[in-house]
């Protein structure tokens, strides 16, 4: 019976289990969500979970602390800059596991983990990039003296 053991260990030492986990947080971090397999997805979901709520306290500690955790200096500065703000209002619930079937290469059970709301937030980056460029060839269609095409 497993009473009292929490965690994952997939079959790794300590050294590279974390090492795993903290280079798993900051893609997830940095990229807003990673290809990985269910086991390993459940497994460091509650960490960004954590590192998320650190960032939405936003002290020199908390960033400390994040930073010790984080590989990348960029990382932290995405996490405190647009993910704490971003998820202020929120109470947990930051990330989603979605399954997206098996691997070709071993059959294993691949998923997908990613911050909730990166979509719309992608979706409307995307968005702005088009309008933009709409804008600018009408203006350079009036520059060269055409009509705008319709």
């Amino acid at each position: 019976m497993r009473h009292k053991v929490a965690g994952y260990k997939l079959k790794r030492n300590i050294a590279s289990r974390k090492a795993l986990f903290k280079g798993m947080v900051t893609s997830v971090i940095e990229h807003e969500r990673i290809v990985t397999t269910v086991p390993k997805a459940k497994a460091v979901r509650p960490l960004v979970e954590k590192m998320i709520t650190l960032a939405k306290r936003d002290s020199l500690h908390t960033r400390r602390q994040a930073a010790a955790f984080l590989e990348t200096p960029a990382a932290v500065k995405k996490l405190f800059d647009k993910l704490g703000t971003r998820f202020g209002q929120r109470n947990g619930g930051y990330t989603r596991i979605v399954r997206l079937g098996n691997r070709k290469g071993d059959g294993a059970e691949q998923a997908m983990l990613e911050l909730v709301g990166s979509e719309l937030v992608k979706r409307a980056a995307d968005r702005a990039k088009r309008k933009e460029e709409r804008l600018q060839a009408m203006r350079q269609g009036k520059e060269d003296g055409e009509a705008p095409e319709e």
